[in-house]
């Protein structure tokens, strides 16, 4: 083989090698062939892929870059990137302490449920044999866990409620509407029937029973030990939590010289930063300039709040209407899948964030898909509609990850990786201001609600940082974003606990969001007016998800 035929080899086997150890995965973004086989959580396992990923390293270093077009050296480099960061986080063992209510097995299974389908009788088959081996799955978690607390792993009490939360739901929702039973099925199939009982009794048997055992563990067994509200960050795990939130921090951000306080005081400075903005856009649209008294009239408006979940599922739906007829002025290449806007399934919605995005299926099976929670409308905020849709659907995760995944020149991993969160979150936040450019944002009041957004991802960076790093408590944490961001103080302490969950993930947002505004003015001010704002975000899209340092040497080639 030539080095272009070598390279891609070794990034076809990274990516098989990953779809066969995260099967469900393989099924939500279109790859069929693992549909009967379920993840298998094991220590043994978790070493054979670790070994395969050092393995996958040697052979990326053996490969001389001087052999390579321009496009094959970023490919090579994003395939180390990822080899390496994946290898890095096993080497600590994440399954031990993976009970939250972000990326606990069951958090993962549950929201991933609604987005199945078995476009053909094979694959309803086949995803019925998955759904018998619930219980082995469930019971590798715990053997999991087990462990963990055995190495003094103990989890923060708060996730444990919330993953409580989570189950209690799912259990004591009617069978009739399980999304384990009830995903769409082949059209004009004769065993269509046959198969629906299979699947129910499966669900009834199996499915369910593993849930409620699972929940039984946490319960009993972890959530005495539990770490209180007074030590939910990794720093009160001494060393080893210390060690774990310096990985999680490279993995996130992509950067390995990026520390904890160094980011604390980015957040800092960029919420000193918003001041002037909320001074201005707050006297037009309410006579005032104090950040106080700004953030209590957002807060204490009962005008500025839903009546209904209707309400926003239409707000929402009319800014993805406008994002889709502007986007054509503003990038070249533009997504060919569509977007579909759904509402967050019941049983998770108290505990899920207000919006999340799920990617189509590359084997055209399934649009995108932007989920709006609708749980408690009165306590959803009018502002903050416009600049959540722009973040999720367009013009940031659909059209960044749909573009990707629709390179089809591109080995797969570079089209539906997600391994790049600072690029992947980076971007999405990116957008929230890009839309006021494109003239997305109708008035002053969704203009503060890009303000506000832009405030709750600055107070990530002090947030994350101070509960993991600088032993802050819940409260600690909560009270500084009730006073830096004009959120709810409902949606702030879910948030908080999404922070506690998982470690390091939500400052790659911000630190993402800098870098491509970094990367855009330098660009700015090289070309003059040769700059052109579609070349631009083709090239910062082009390549798929990337990390910074590619981004970096992307942007740098204009």
């Amino acid at each position: 083989m030539d080095a272009h035929e070598e390279l891609i080899a070794l990034a076809d086997r990274y990516w098989d090698t990953m779809l066969e150890n995260a099967p469900s995965e393989a099924t939500l973004l279109g790859d069929r062939r693992f549909d009967d086989r379920i993840e298998d959580l094991s220590e043994a396992a978790e070493q054979r892929l670790l070994g395969t990923w050092r393995e996958l390293i040697a052979a990326v270093d053996a490969l001389d870059p001087e052999r390579l077009t321009a496009e094959d050296r970023i490919t090579r480099s994003l395939l180390r990137t990822e080899l390496v960061s994946a290898a890095a986080h096993l080497e600590w063992r994440p399954m031990e302490m993976a009970s939250d209510q972000m990326t606990g097995v069951h958090a993962g299974m549950l929201t991933m449920a609604p987005q199945l389908n078995a476009p053909e009788p094979e694959n309803a088959l086949r995803l019925v044999q998955r759904y018998r081996q619930f219980g082995v799955l469930m019971d590798q978690a715990v053997q999991r866990f087990h462990a963990g607390l055995a190495a003094g792993r103990t989890p923060a009490r708060i996730t444990i409620e919330r993953s409580l939360n989570q189950l209690d739901g799912y259990l004591a929702s009617d069978i009739a509407t399980d999304p384990f039973a009830v995903f769409p099925g082949p059209a004009n199939w004769n065993g269509e029937k046959a198969w629906r009982a299979e699947l129910a009794e499966v669900v009834r048997e199996v499915v369910r029973p593993a849930f409620a055992a699972y929940r039984k563990v946490l319960a009993e067994e972890l959530l005495p030990v539990a770490r209180p509200d007074e030590q939910p960050g990794l720093c009160w795990l001494g060393d080893d939590g210390v060690d774990i939130y310096r990985r999680l921090l490279r993995h996130h951000t992509t950067l390995p010289d990026l520390g904890a306080d160094e980011i604390h005081q980015l957040g800092l400075d960029e919420l000193a930063g918003l001041r002037a903005e909320y001074a201005e856009i707050g006297e037009r649209l309410f006579g005032l300039t104090d950040l106080g008294e700004i953030f209590a009239r957002l807060r204490e408006d009962s005008a500025l709040r839903y009546g209904d979940g209707e309400e926003i599922m239409v707000d929402a739906r009319a800014c993805l209407a406008a994002a889709q007829q502007a986007m054509g002025e503003w990038f070249g290449r533009l997504p060919v899948q569509s977007c579909d806007i759904l509402p967050v399934p019941e049983f998770l919605a108290a505990d899920a964030p207000a919006a999340y995005y799920f990617p189509p299926a590359a084997d055209g099976s399934r649009p995108g898909a932007y989920y709006v929670n609708l749980h408690d409308p009165k306590g959803r905020n009018r502002y903050e509609t416009a600049s959540v849709a722009y973040h999720e659907a367009i013009p940031g995760h659909h059209l960044q990850l749909t573009i990707a995944n629709e390179l089809d020149h591109l080995p797969r991993f570079q089209r539906m990786s997600f391994a790049n969160t600072a690029f992947v979150e980076g971007w999405a936040l990116y957008t929230e201001r890009l839309a006021d450019e494109m003239g997305l944002y109708p008035d002053d009041l969704t203009r503060i609600g890009m303000l506000a957004a832009d405030s709750w991802r600055s107070c990530r960076l002090v947030v994350d940082t101070g509960l993991h790093a600088k032993g802050w408590t819940r409260q600690q944490a909560i009270d500084f974003m009730v006073a830096n961001a004009p959120v709810s103080v409902e949606e702030i302490r879910t948030e908080v606990d999404r922070y506690i969950a998982m470690p390091g993930q939500a400052v790659a947002y911000k630190v993402g969001q800098l870098e491509i505004r970094r990367q855009r003015a330098a660009a700015q001010e090289r070309l003059g007016a040769d700059f052109d704002i579609k070349k631009f975000h083709d090239v910062v899209l082009g390549s798929g998800s990337v990390s910074l340092p590619v981004l970096r040497e992307l942007a740098g080639s204009l």
